[in-house]
């Protein structure tokens, strides 16, 4: 039985969440969040969940009318199901019984994913071989963001002012006296280069921390960076949304306040201690600063290809406009309950409604772009 995509009014969107990432929980939660603020008038949502060991499975039960749930269920049971090359949104469902396999149809795809296997360019490349329309950056945006080594070497191209680091394997480590030395401090951050919600961050202030971050770290990825830590610095985000015109918007920055309990804002304070941290939206900051975070957003959105939605995340010092130092871009950021990145455009006046619909917008508008050019 074939069922092809809505050609009516409603479309029909496929939530892709959860991942091979150890940010799989923290997907669950945001995909809760965007089920929520989809208008079931307008859309037909389609739970397909990843799990932890990369099946593709059709989690509609108990999460299409679960709207309420603060994290989204991957059933392990549920219909396992395969994404067509060049189907163009055509998904063959393998129920394992004696029935041929069904076909369902999407009209596009948001993949609620976050970390490697979701946010670094191989589901975009996956969903751009399907010819299926989907929300966020592509391949290149997706993967550049993604590797922080890569993403600073071409902030720092572009001149956008970044903190000091380098990037090492366990090939070429450096010692942490040598990492001091380069870097102009013995206060150092150590992190996977590509990773997010602060997974495997550690702070290094002696030789013995620092082994201990780098062995962290290295749980993660082959590749970690080595960051010069930034005293008195305000952790400040900026949302940055891409309309259908092209035309980029930024909402006002937000800060985070990790509490007393956290050293700084780890994982166990953005997701697993209620108290772990403050958001504040917007942040207290001068006309100037705001200015310049506003405009370093979306000069990094611009360097890193990225496309639809971005949260870029800043080191702010007393040191007024100068003091502004990019951290990383985000171009899938969470939406849980807790999440910046909606938090900031409400607090701009724009309901997660209307964010939605400019996002599928977006990537709709994009898709009859990229179909109209010429592929022979």
């Amino acid at each position: 039985m074939i069922s092809g995509a809505m050609t009516g009014a409603r479309k029909r969107i496929g939530l892709l969440f959860g991942g091979r990432s150890a940010e799989h929980d923290v997907s669950r939660l945001s995909a809760a969040n965007i089920l929520r603020a989809l208008d079931p008038d307008r859309y037909e949502i389609i739970p397909i969940a990843i799990t932890r060991d990369g099946r593709w499975l059709l989690a509609d039960r108990g999460n299409g009318a679960g709207t309420g749930a603060s994290s989204l269920e991957i059933p392990q049971d549920a219909p396992q199901i395969a994404l067509i090359p060049g189907g163009g949104g055509a998904l063959v469902i393998l129920d394992g019984g004696s029935r041929a396999p069904s076909q369902l149809g999407l009209d596009l795809v948001f993949p609620v994913l976050h970390g490697p296997n979701g946010e670094d360019g191989t589901i975009q490349g996956a969903l751009e071989l399907a010819r299926v329309p989907f929300i966020g950056s592509g391949v290149m945006g997706s993967a550049a963001s993604m590797d922080k080594d890569i993403a600073k070497r071409l902030l720092r191209e572009s001149r956008v002012p970044i903190v000091p680091f380098l990037a090492a394997t366990a090939q070429t480590l450096p010692t942490y006296g040598d990492a001091a030395e380069t870097l102009g401090s013995r206060d150092l951050f150590v992190k996977p280069a590509n990773m997010g919600s602060s997974v495997g961050v550690s702070r290094a202030r002696s030789e013995e921390e620092y082994r201990r971050a780098c062995a962290q770290a290295f749980r993660y990825d082959v590749k970690l960076l080595v960051e010069r830590s930034v005293a008195g610095a305000r952790e400040i985000e900026c949302s940055v949304l891409e309309y259908p015109s092209g035309e980029i918007g930024t909402s006002p920055p937000g800060e985070i306040v990790p509490s007393d309990s956290h050293e700084f804002y780890t994982y166990d304070a953005k997701y697993i201690d209620p108290d772990g941290a403050r958001l504040r939206a917007p942040a207290d900051l001068s006309l100037a600063q705001e200015t310049r975070v506003r405009t370093l957003a979306r000069d990094s959105f611009r360097a890193l290809a990225c496309e639809g939605l971005a949260r870029v995340d800043f080191f702010v010092t007393p040191d007024g406009a100068d003091g502004v130092f990019v951290n990383e871009v985000n171009t899938l950021p969470g939406f849980t309950a807790i999440s910046m990145y909606p938090k900031l455009w409400e607090a701009e006046g724009m309901k997660p409604e209307a964010l939605m619909d400019i996002l599928i917008a977006h990537a709709l508008a994009r898709h009859e772009r990229r179909s109209a050019l010429a592929w022979e």
